[in-house]
């Protein structure tokens, strides 16, 4: 069953051993990821479910990491913290199945390297004095179909997610626009502020048909890489009792980062 969910962003600015100096201008966000953290080691989850839109994404199908062993690092940026996780293939076997029962295209990648999208958010996730916690993991990513297409994978998610007997922990790893302000990665534009409020709003008022409204030259003029993962994790979600129990946004760096922590009643 689902017991923790939350929508984190995924710059690895973040980290402290990255970030540097840096770290205290995203300070809202590095103490909204340090909360998530503490909720969601007191769920102690068996499995966690990331969905990350830096995974093996394809355009007309859903991807989920079928390496029996899923592990990965950011030396490259300048961290040598390094994750090794169980792949919990049982419920992956269950995911496909049910989606593909559904008429939803799915796929199978072999990827031992976990991508930034699902490393971020692990460093906070997974304390490093707590050595005797190795929950299992799940590793996914969206499609380049039409938002519909995520909200019923999401539903479908949910369900085999909802009806297990472990304990999951499900997080939508997703930046919001690259564009919001001057200097941006993507370059400026004013519709970059513009998509983000609506994001966070249909967040706060758990309005899911919401993001099935939002305007495609919108979306796309935003320059985001996170919609799809928070359609996902809203559908799976959707036929649960649950409110938003903390929330910070800002976008330090040109980039809108959305970190909020959802209570599953």
């Amino acid at each position: 069953m689902i017991r923790f969910a939350a929508i984190t962003p995924h710059p690895t600015l973040i980290i402290p051993s990255i970030g540097k100096s840096n770290l205290n201008l995203a300070r809202k966000t590095v103490n909204a990821m340090k909360q998530i953290g503490e909720k969601f080691r007191a769920v102690k989850a068996d499995t966690i479910v990331i969905i990350s839109p830096h995974g093996p994404v394809q355009y007309d199908k859903f991807m989920v990491n079928y390496s029996p062993t899923l592990r990965g690092g950011l030396g490259s940026f300048g961290d040598q913290r390094r994750f090794i996780f169980e792949n919990d293939r049982e419920l992956v076997d269950e995911i496909v199945k049910l989606s593909r029962e559904s008429h939803l295209p799915v796929g199978l990648v072999r990827e031992l390297e976990l991508d930034r999208g699902a490393l971020v958010p692990l460093h906070y996730l997974i304390s490093e004095k707590d050595a005797a916690y190795n929950p299992r993991l799940i590793h996914m990513s969206f499609s380049m179909l039409p938002l519909e297409y995520h909200l019923r994978f999401g539903e479908v998610l949910g369900k085999v997610l909802q009806g297990s007997s472990k304990i999951v922990s499900l997080v939508a790893s997703s930046d919001l626009s690259h564009r919001v302000s001057q200097g941006a990665p993507a370059g400026y534009s004013p519709q970059g502020r513009i998509f983000d409020r609506k994001v966070v709003e249909i967040v706060q008022r758990k309005n899911i048909k919401g993001l099935l409204e939002m305007d495609p030259n919108l979306i796309e003029e935003a320059g985001e890489c996170g919609l799809r993962s928070i359609t996902m994790l809203l559908g799976a979600i959707s036929g649960l009792r649950w409110e938003t129990k903390s929330l910070s946004y800002e976008a330090p760096f040109g980039v809108g980062y959305l970190t909020a922590n959802i209570n599953i009643k």
